[in-house]
């Protein structure tokens, strides 16, 4: 059975830089944002809209937009097509995790892929440092002030929780549904990737 990691992550605390560097030391497939491609291009839907669904919710309302103009014809209730993108995640993180050894973030693959018994792991950080760690990548140009950063933050984990209860029925971020929870906070993720991708080669695969 192949390796697969799961990687839950509240916004701002290093996850999704984990998850990279976790999959470049073990040499395993990394897989994020091209998940989303792949649904776009399987549902013939925008990669925008998309994205959208998966982070808002298959409830979420926005104008339907597909890949090849700006606003597509309504040939389905919303609903319907965001179950579908659902669907089509839900397909795809399969897919994939048959292939090979991987590590995936986000998409509720811990959840999906319950049946392949993947190591489940949850980054989180306080709000001061998920804070400072976003102000390293924030572009000059678009700097926000504290507040509205910290609004941001909340809006996105927000977002996150609430899809991930409608699509798993649990809450996000209970340390009952992860192997390991891991607090950010203060730590370089590089050693930490370091220190993570030891105790996985360490770790007997879990069999079913």
């Amino acid at each position: 059975m192949n390796r697969i990691i799961t990687i839950g992550r509240e916004f701002g605390s290093g996850g999704r830089e984990l998850g990279k560097r976790l999959s470049d030391l073990l040499g395993f497939a990394y897989y994020d944002h091209e998940i989303v491609r792949a649904i776009a291009e399987r549902s013939e839907l925008a990669e925008s809209y998309v994205d959208m669904v998966l982070e808002n919710g298959v409830n979420a309302y926005y104008p339907i937009t597909v890949a090849s103009t700006f606003a597509a014809p309504i040939v389905a209730p919303v609903p319907a097509v965001n179950s579908g993108i659902y669907a089509a995640q839900t397909e795809i993180l399969r897919e994939l995790a048959q292939r090979s050894d991987c590590v995936i973030v986000g998409r509720c693959a811990d959840h999906v892929l319950a049946e392949y018994h993947p190591l489940r792991i949850f980054v989180y950080a306080s709000m001061a440092s998920k804070l400072a760690r976003c102000r390293e990548r924030e572009p000059e140009d678009s700097r926000l002030s504290d507040r509205e950063l910290e609004k941001r933050i909340r809006a996105v984990d927000k977002a996150r929780r609430d899809y991930y209860r409608f699509c798993t029925g649990e809450p996000w971020g209970d340390k009952a549904n992860y192997d390991l929870c891991i607090n950010t906070g203060g730590v370089s993720i590089k050693a930490l990737a370091a220190s993570l991708a030891a105790l996985v080669q360490a770790m007997p695969n879990k069999q079913p």
